[in-house]
């Protein structure tokens, strides 16, 4: 299952490319970095319907929140939208879709929030975005109760596996580790770039 893979590395490499953009300014480096990130995407949405759900979430979310700010981000959008439309993705519910989004919308306005930050839970909560972990969590648990009471069932909302859940962990974990092994990483990336230069 390619997915155990690529939730993780589609997270490691959000955030590689999220930091070349704030830290380093490299361009290049950045660019590779998001168009493997869209890449990753993209494949996962068009073979599995809570992929789509929840990277179209990010997608849609980050796209209003305004965060879809730099060369980077936009290449990840372009390539993840190409890949999308052309393969084929399954067919998607407006129910599930909507709440994704929001979470993903209030996780990208509450982590630039200084004014939350007074406080100690909500900044972690939002340090962490906390609120589409929080949905999927949700979303993964009515699909459980789901599957053993079959009649249990919301109109419009398509609901997911724990292994849905547990996959996206992985992406998040790969996100934060990325972001405090940078420097190292980015050294490593650079050395390697240049020596070929």
């Amino acid at each position: 299952m390619l997915e155990i893979l690529l939730y993780p590395l589609s997270g490691f490499f959000m955030k590689i490319s999220d930091d070349m953009h704030d830290k380093k300014n490299d361009r290049i480096l950045g660019i590779l970095a998001g168009a493997l990130c869209g890449l990753f995407f993209g494949y996962m949405v068009t073979v599995s319907l809570d992929a789509a759900y929840i990277f179209f979430g990010v997608f849609i979310g980050t796209f209003l929140a305004k965060k879809i700010n730099c060369i980077n981000h936009v290449v990840t959008a372009i390539i993840f939208l190409m890949i999308t439309f052309l393969i084929g993705f399954p067919a998607i519910g407006i129910g599930t879709l909507v709440i994704c989004s929001i979470a993903a919308f209030i996780d990208e306005i509450g982590n630039d929030e200084p004014r939350l930050y007074k406080n100690k839970f909500l900044k972690t909560f939002f340090d962490y975005r906390f609120t589409l972990k929080t949905a999927i969590l949700v979303l993964a648990s009515f699909g459980f109760l789901n599957s053993i009471y079959p009649a249990f069932q919301i109109y419009g909302v398509h609901f997911m596996t724990f292994g849905t859940f547990i996959l996206f962990l992985t992406f998040e974990l790969a996100y934060e580790f990325a972001g405090i092994k940078f420097e190292s990483i980015y050294h490593r990336f650079y050395s390697i770039f240049n020596s070929t230069g």
